[in-house]
This record gives C-alpha cells, sequence and structure tokens, in this order.
C-alpha cells in the first residue's frame, strides 16, 4: 500500500470549505448551495497534500485507491469504500493511484444535523468516539447509492425550473445519509462497539467543541454555553464517552496544535493568538507538558 511508484504524492496545502469549492473553476461540481456541494471527480485534488477540511465530507472510491492520515490516524480507502471525514480535521500525507477518482459529497454541520436529526449521536458515536471513519460496502449497497447518483444527476439537469429544486435534491441526499447513517450503525453493532445514549447535552457538548476555532477553553466556559454545570458536563461525557470533558477538550486541542505545528509557518505568536492561549510562555509549557518538547522541537521533530 506505501509502494511509491504506485502512488502519486500530492504537493500544495488548501483550505476545503463550501465556498473555497463552489467558486474554484478546477472544481468539478455536480451541484452546490450554500451549505452542500457535490463533487463530480478526483480533478481538484491531483495537487492536494494537506487539507483542513472545514465541513463534513463523505467521498465514495469509485475506482482505484488512497491513502492519508486524518489528524495523525492512518486511513486507506479502496474501491466500493466510504470515507466519512467530520468537520474541522486536518488531513495530511494524502497518496493516490493513478487510476483513483471519487464521488464527494461535503456538506455543513447544520444541514447534517436537519438531516439526520436524533440519528446525529450515530455519526458522533462513529466519527468522535470509536473514530472509525472506513464504511466498506458490497456490490448491492453501492448500487443503492449509484440509483441516488442517478436520481441526482436527474434532478440537477432536468429540475431547474422547479420552484422545490432546492428542497427536492436535498430531500435525495437526506435520504443517502439516513442510508449511510443505517450502516454505520449496523457497522458499530457487528464490531461490538457499544452504541451510547442520544443524551442531548453530551451531542451538543461534541457539536460545540467541533465546530469553534478556540478549543482551548475551560470546562466551565463549556458548561455555561451548555447552560449546565461543569460536573455535570463532565458526568454526562463520562457516561456516554467514558471520557471526561477536560479530556475531550485536552484532546482535540493537541490535534489543533499539531496541525498548526506542522502543517503551517506561522509563528508561535501567531498559534498562541489563534487557539486562545495567553502568551508564547503559556503555550510553550503546555506543548512540554504534553508532547514532551518545546513547540521549535515538535515543529521540527
Amino acid at each position: 500500500m506505501r509502494n511509491n511508484d504506485y502512488f502519486c504524492h500530492m504537493k500544495q496545502q488548501e483550505e476545503i470549505t463550501i465556498q473555497s469549492l463552489a467558486n474554484n473553476e478546477d472544481v468539478q461540481i455536480g451541484y452546490s448551495d450554500n451549505e452542500i456541494v457535490f463533487v463530480d471527480g478526483i480533478q481538484q485534488f491531483t495537487q492536494l497534500n494537506t487539507a483542513h477540511v472545514a465541513m463534513n465530507a463523505v467521498v465514495i472510491c469509485t475506482n482505484g485507491k488512497a491513502q492519508a492520515q486524518i489528524n495523525g490516524r492512518h486511513m486507506e480507502l479502496h474501491k466500493n469504500q466510504v470515507a466519512i471525514i467530520p468537520q474541522n480535521v486536518t488531513v495530511t500525507d494524502v497518496m493516490i493511484s493513478p487510476d483513483f477518482d471519487l464521488k464527494g459529497l461535503f456538506l455543513t454541520n447544520r444541514i447534517l444535523r436537519s438531516f439526520l436529526n436524533e440519528k446525529i449521536s450515530i455519526w458522533n458515536d462513529m466519527m468522535y468516539i470509536h473514530r472509525q471513519h472506513i464504511v466498506t460496502m458490497d456490490e448491492d449497497e453501492i448500487l443503492f447509492y449509484t440509483h441516488f447518483y442517478d436520481m441526482i444527476t436527474l434532478a440537477i439537469e432536468r429540475g431547474k425550473e422547479n420552484p422545490y429544486h432546492t428542497e427536492i435534491i436535498q430531500a435525495l441526499l437526506r435520504s443517502a445519509i439516513l442510508g449511510l447513517c443505517g450502516a454505520m450503525k449496523w457497522m458499530l453493532a457487528n464490531e461490538n462497539h457499544e452504541t451510547h445514549s442520544n443524551d442531548s447535552h453530551f451531542q451538543r457538548f461534541l457539536d460545540l467543541l467541533h465546530s469553534t476555532d478556540v478549543k482551548h477553553r475551560t470546562v466551565e466556559a463549556y458548561a455555561n454555553d451548555l447552560c449546565i454545570s461543569p460536573k455535570y458536563l463532565t458526568t454526562i461525557c463520562k457516561k456516554n464517552s467514558g471520557k471526561t470533558a477536560i479530556e475531550w477538550i485536552t484532546e482535540h486541542v493537541l490535534e489543533d496544535i499539531r496541525y498548526y505545528l506542522k502543517q503551517t509557518d506561522l509563528s508561535m505568536k501567531q498559534i498562541c493568538d489563534q487557539l486562545g492561549f495567553p502568551n508564547p510562555s503559556f503555550f510553550g509549557k503546555y506543548v512540554k507538558d504534553h508532547f514532551g518538547m518545546t513547540p521549535m522541537e515538535f515543529r521540527n521533530s
């Protein structure tokens, strides 16, 4: 899988947002609105090495294979597999086979929640608790999504004059996302992963943690945003995930630190400001405590 003769190294860094995709003339777009972009091919990613994906993404591998790191965790994607990437993650070390191609759906967290409603807990379990990003499907299951793609294509091409054009496309996409969510639930059950209760405060905490740019905040600050006590927030986090609130916060702060030190050329002061640390000295101590080295040593390691 790591044979460099088989894979093409990609070269540039990019911030992937709804706007950057929709406004990029090199992107082969099937459909886009303010909350959804449907991408028809791989062409726009052929020079991509590192990307910060600002929205949720569902990528179906239609041919070939690829590998990458998602927040430092290795991922491989083969034909008839679906990669599910949650919002605000960093994808690095991207390598693709020459014949790799995909169908990609990018959507905001707001529209994802409206599609799934209470079933968002299954998505969160898969993405944030068990950290599984690949769903493997057989030919019949892939055929199910191929038919959805054909229906969406027809709706896009022939339904533009319909006053409910956007609603029709979103209804079709919602059906596909619900089908994928069912596959995720089945996968978790068959791998004997415990599914967690649909605790609304815990789900809101996960949404808040993954949607905010400045994650380095106290448990009290997050609890205040949720209108609950810090003790209750820690209790529900432990009950629903086995980790405390501060463990959740620290884990995601470290992911952001790893991204900014390894994948950007920002100064320590700029990173401090970006991540909400009061000063470089405090930031340096935080990095030293968690990584065992100074920020510069970590950047150069």
